[in-house]
């Protein structure tokens, strides 16, 4: 009972974690340990970070105008507060928008999802904007880098992992494509199948959740077009993905119906300028207009 008791207080599904005592018995330290996984899988607070709590006035007594009920915030969703704390405290957030005519890009989607499927995966648009934005790291080596404060430097990575925000029933997961730039799209659609079933069956690793350079999320299946990212620190970038839409465009001087796909970056303006964030954009968007340009010119 003590423990079902702390892992109430912790806001942890006791049975989530591993049995480590005698005969597999879940013990308390078990359940912090399971805890201190979680948090630091969303991200750990350096010392002098911003923690939720920590800035701004004490709340009112909302029971003094009506019934209310408080609830105690899991593990997860208590470290997903504070990296979004720190995260738009520590970084001047702008966030700009364009869209990509993705007919022909589609239609190919359409016809080689088949081999994707085969091979146990799903050709699916995160997957392809996974691959595009990569392309876009090499040749924006910026938006892959990290600001050190501290020592007044730029760090810029020479490798590319991709974050990839998965919405599971416990909250937001980030897990990571490791050399997303070596992987072709076959390969990344397999990769992200699995590790987004094992983020919802709670079966994904917390260092299978570190490492990331970049992150991409894709709200399109929820139906949102343009939306404004938060940059997941130490990361500069993030690529927001949303729902395409059938619309009427002058194509050749007739109208014709086109796929249109809504895409936003949000960046860290202390190295990305606005010039920068346009061009990245709309590098990203040409490549998924034009799917054999990436084959051709990298």
């Amino acid at each position: 009972p003590s423990v079902r008791r702390l892992a109430r207080e912790l806001g942890i599904e006791v049975d989530a974690v591993s049995g480590s005592g005698v005969g597999g018995r879940i013990t308390a330290e078990g359940v912090k340990r399971h805890a201190r996984e979680l948090i630091s899988g969303a991200g750990s607070v350096p010392s002098g970070g911003a923690r939720f709590g920590a800035t701004g006035p004490a709340l009112p007594d909302f029971s003094g105008w009506g019934e209310v009920e408080r609830r105690p915030m899991s593990a997860l969703r208590r470290a997903t507060t504070e990296a979004m704390s720190r995260a738009w405290s520590t970084i001047p957030h702008v966030t700009q928008h364009d869209s990509a005519d993705v007919t022909e890009l589609e239609a190919q989607r359409r016809r080689l999802a088949g081999r994707v499927e085969a091979a146990g995966g799903k050709l699916t648009v995160t997957a392809i904007a996974i691959k595009v934005a990569t392309a876009a790291l090499r040749a924006f080596p910026t938006f892959n880098a990290s600001v050190d404060a501290e020592r007044r430097e730029i760090v810029f990575k020479r490798y590319i992992h991709v974050g990839v925000a998965v919405d599971t029933e416990r909250g937001l997961l980030v897990p990571v494509i490791r050399d997303a730039d070596r992987k072709n799209v076959r390969e990344i659609a397999v990769e992200l199948a699995d590790l987004a079933d094992r983020a919802r069956s709670k079966k994904i690793t917390p260092d299978e959740m570190r490492g990331a350079t970049f992150t991409v999320s894709n709200l399109g299946g929820l139906g949102t077009t343009y939306f404004s990212p938060i940059v997941n620190w130490p990361e500069v970038a993030i690529l927001g993905v949303g729902r395409a839409e059938t619309q009427a465009r002058i194509v050749d001087d007739g109208i014709e119906a086109r796929r249109i796909l809504p895409l936003s970056v949000s960046y860290d303006h202390r190295i990305i300028d606005g010039a920068d964030a346009a061009r990245f954009l709309r590098w990203i968007a040409e490549a998924m207009e034009q799917p054999l340009l990436l084959a051709l010119e990298g």
